[in-house]
Parts: C-alpha cells; structure tokens; sequence
C-alpha cells in the first residue's frame, strides 16, 4: 500500500510530510479489538446453543450435544479454506472484510429464525417435546444460518489473528518480542470478551428472548467491521495483494513442493550445482514440505484436546443447569453464565504466564519466550487430563446428592441439591490448560509453517479445535446408541440424574493421558525451523 503523505506533499518546494509509521501496537490494538467484537458474536450465539436446542427446537441432550460438537468442527475446519483462498487470491485483509459481511447475513437470519413460534410460545411445559414440534423450515432456516455463521468465520478466524502478528517484523529486535506478546494479548481479549458475552448474553436469551439474544450479537459484529475498517490507513501491508502475499497462490505452492520432495526422495536430480536455479529451488520447496509433514505428529496428538475444548458450552453446560444456582433470593444464575469461570481464568492465568512465569523460566532455562512452545502445550494437555478427573469426582457427587434427595420427577429441569460452586474447579481447571495450550498452538504453528503460509498455519491450529469437536459428537452418537440398546439409560439421558456423565468423563481423560504419551515423544525429537522473520 502506498504511503499517503497529504494535499500537497508532491509540490517540490513545500516540506515533504513524512508518512507516518504503519503497523506495530497501533495497528494491532484496531485488531484485537475487532477480535474481541467478533468473539463477542461468535460467543454470544455458541455459548448457549444446547439450551436452545434442547428448549425451543425440542431436541435430546445427546443429538444436541452432537449437533453442537459438529458444526463447532465444521467451523473450526473451514479456516483450511479460507486461509488457502486469504493466501493465494484475496489476502488477508480483503478476506477479512468480505467474511464480516457474510458474518453479519448469517447472524441475521439466526435472529430472524428465532422469531418462528417456538414450543414455549405454544405453552409447552419444559421437558415436553413432541406436543408443539418446531416445523421443518423453522428448524432448516436455523442451521442455514448456524452454518452461513461457521463459513464466515472460516476467513475471518485465521485471517484477523495473522494480520495482526504481520504487524510485527520477527527480524526487528525492537518488534520481535512484541509479536510474541502480542499472541499473549491476543488471547487475553479474546477470553475477556467471551467471558463478558457469557454472562451478558445467557441471561438475555434466558430470561428475556432469543430474537434479541442472538440480535445483539449481529450488531456487535456490524460494529466489529467497522471498527476494522476505521484503522485501514494504519496497516502494514505486505504484497500486491494487501494482505499476506497477494497472490502467493497456496495451492500451487503445496502442489509445486509435493512433486518436488517426491522428486527428491527417489533421488531423481543430482547433487545441486552452484547457480542452477531450478534445482535449488525444488530443494527448497521440498524442504518445505518435510517441514508439513514435521508438524503433522504434533498436530494429531493435540486432537482429543479439542475433544475437551468441546465441553463447557455442552456437557458442562447441561451438568450446570441441575445444580442449584439461586444467588440471593429471587436471582438464578444462567447455566451457561457458568462459562464466565472458564474466561476468568484464562485471563488471571495469561497475565500471571506473561508477567510472572516466563519472567522466571526464562532466567532458569535461557530461553528467550521462558518455555518452548512445545513444553507449553504439553503442561495444558497436562492440565487438561486433571481437569476430566476433577469433572468426573464432581458428576459422581451430583448424582450421589441427586440419589440421596430421593426419586426425581421434573426430567432434566430438575434441580438437585447441590451448589454451583461445585462446579467451578472444571472451568478454572480447563481455563489454565487453554492458556498453555491454545496459546503455544497458535504460536507454534503460526511460527513453524513455511512463510508464506502463515494463515494456512493459524488454520491448523484451529483444525485441532474442529477434529476434536467432530471425535466428541462422534464418541457421544456411539455411546448413546450402545447404552440405548435394548431400552438401556444413556450416559446422557436428558435426565441427567439417571445418566452417566462422569463415565464419558473418566473415558476422556484415558484418552487424553495416551495423547499426553505421545505428544511428549514426538515433541522431545521434533526440531524447530529457524525463524526468518515474517517471510513474506
């Protein structure tokens, strides 16, 4: 993008005005702040999704669960194509922009699919389905634009958080510890604007309406946009393309590589010779790709953590709603209000991990960012194994409270007594672990893919969230189905008082701690690629 200098600055005898600097903690400031108005959205309709599939669309705990758990893969996974379209056709910028359109549609017609009557508005009784179903077109309009939402997100999710780190030069002593930082920040926005929109808007679609419950979100992010748009002139762009690398043309790059590492692995070129510009460049490109396929035993390892990461706006959520969460004595907190934990501590655990533990691990270790990005994810997969453990203890006393207060015969609205606060150590818990893992995914796959592929990178990371969400609706579809043959109880009854929730938790943590075995094997041989700045 060329400097603009002002009205007159091409008179040769006035003054020429000096441009002034792009990027750096100016530009990223406009960004995160547009990160945090877009999670606002995507939290304030996520968040509380179980309790409107389970309330005015009248589904099952478990095909709701899984509904969840699937489109929140399919949103994590479609940030693949996004970043490849952001990378070789729009870059990053303009991608932004036309995903915050198609973000708003979406989001919009979410609120006007929750105007059609709803079982509550047919006088219904909670727990009562089947009396007055949602209609066909109701329920289709909704999960077009559920869906219309996860593929707005796939160019906005990786794009924003890339073009933010863009605005750091690695190569710059003065920049590069910014840019590390800014991964800390980033994420410090992030979970304290989901942490404010869980308790905002859970309130607002429980006890006021849905319309306005997923209205406000629309808003929110019309004024994200707007806000992107308004830091326009204080970017750092790089490439023709305004964004990333213009027209680096992603998939022809990867094409390009694959068919030269093959070249080399069955030694069909000699040895290089000095200025054969051909060869040294397929060297490089298969050089590329042996360092693709370095990254692929880190990422399949760190997959059943996005199994955990799917929880708390599911299971945690309907666990939460059977505990007794009066404060005061007319007040009930919303059950996925309980999520606010989960944002609470992740923000306590980035400033006391930024300001306090890497100051301290860097002066034991020598290494610049404290721990490598590699032992980070490993302590939050760590961390995350505690905290199925800790949910499944509290499950296993909730349904002791609930088999000690006798027979229940409210279904799954039933309140059993036993105070929220119970719950709260799993949030904590899995608040921490996704400071350490979140945050080292984003950083290490951001750092460790090839230059010109750095949104392609954020969207591995996300691709992580998305398997694991599809692994957990896929574990709930089967065990519902075997625990439900031949009239059995569900692990996850709408009753949950009569289910099992603290086996799929055990069965969890067993999963993640063979995980944690083999991430540590494959971290310990795994070899960083030298950084050569932002490489575009």
């Amino acid at each position: 993008m060329a400097s603009e200098s002002g009205p007159g600055s091409t008179n040769p005898l006035l003054p020429r005005r000096r441009a002034p600097p792009k990027g750096g903690w100016k530009s990223a400031l406009f960004i995160i702040w547009v990160e945090v108005a877009e999670r606002f959205a995507y939290y304030g309709i996520s968040s509380n999704l179980i309790s409107y599939l389970t309330g005015p669309l009248g589904q099952t705990t478990a095909s709701a669960a899984a509904a969840i758990n699937a489109w929140s893969g399919a949103a994590a996974m479609l940030p693949l194509l996004g970043a490849a379209v952001a990378d070789s056709w729009l870059g990053r910028y303009r991608t932004i922009v036309a995903s915050s359109v198609l973000y708003i549609m979406g989001l919009g017609m979410l609120t006007l699919s929750s105007m059609f009557p709803s079982t509550q508005q047919c006088g219904v009784a909670a727990g009562s389905r089947g009396a007055c179903p949602p209609s066909p077109v109701q329920t289709a309009f909704f999960y077009i634009s559920l869906y219309l939402v996860a593929i707005a997100q796939s160019g906005h999710k990786p794009c924003v958080q890339a073009f933010g780190a863009d605005q750091f030069d690695a190569t710059d002593p003065d920049e590069a510890p910014s840019r590390a930082s800014f991964f800390n920040w980033w994420y410090f926005g992030l979970c304290g604007s989901a942490t404010v929109t869980v308790a905002l808007m859970s309130y607002v679609q429980d006890n006021v309406g849905w319309a306005l419950g997923f209205g406000v979100p629309s808003m929110v992010m019309l004024l994200a946009l707007a806000i992107f748009l308004l830091g326009t002139r204080t970017y750092r762009f790089y490439g023709s393309g305004g964004g990333s690398n213009g027209c680096a043309a992603t998939f022809s790059l990867v094409g390009k590589a694959f068919v030269a590492w093959r070249k080399r692995s069955k030694g069909a070129w000699p040895e290089l010779e000095r200025g054969d510009g051909e060869l040294a460049e397929d060297a490089m490109l298969a050089e590329e790709v042996n360092g693709l396929a370095r990254l692929f035993p880190i990422w399949a390892t760190c997959l059943l953590y996005g199994a955990v990461f799917a929880q708390p706006p599911t299971l945690f959520t309907k666990q939460a709603g059977t505990l007794d969460r009066r404060v005061g004595p007319s007040f009930q907190i919303p059950p996925a209000a309980l999520q606010c934990f989960l944002g609470v501590s992740m923000v306590a655990c980035i400033v006391l991990y930024d300001r306090v533990l890497v100051p301290v691990a860097r002066r034991v270790s020598g290494v610049a960012s404290g721990v490598t990005m590699l032992q980070r994810i490993g302590t939050g997969i760590a961390l995350a194994m505690v905290t199925l453990v800790v949910a499944a203890l509290v499950e296993m006393k909730r349904l002791r409270a609930a088999r000690d207060a006798g027979p229940v015969d409210g279904g799954s609205g039933a309140a059993v007594p036993m105070s929220l606060w119970w719950i709260v150590p799993q949030y904590v818990l899995l608040g921490a672990a996704d400071v350490f893992t979140m945050v080292g995914m984003q950083e290490f796959f951001y750092d460790q893919v090839p230059g010109a592929l750095k949104s392609l990178g954020l969207a591995l990371y996300l691709s992580v969230l998305g398997v694991g969400s599809f692994i957990s609706s896929f574990l709930i579809t089967v065990i519902d189905g075997i625990t439900t043959r031949n009239g059995g109880t569900s692990w996850f009854a709408d009753d949950l008082n009569r289910g099992h929730l603290d086996y799929f938790y055990l069965l969890l943590a067993a999963l993640t701690s063979l995980e944690l075995l083999a991430f540590t094997y494959f971290s310990t041989s795994y070899v960083y690629r030298t950084k050569a700045g932002n490489n575009h």
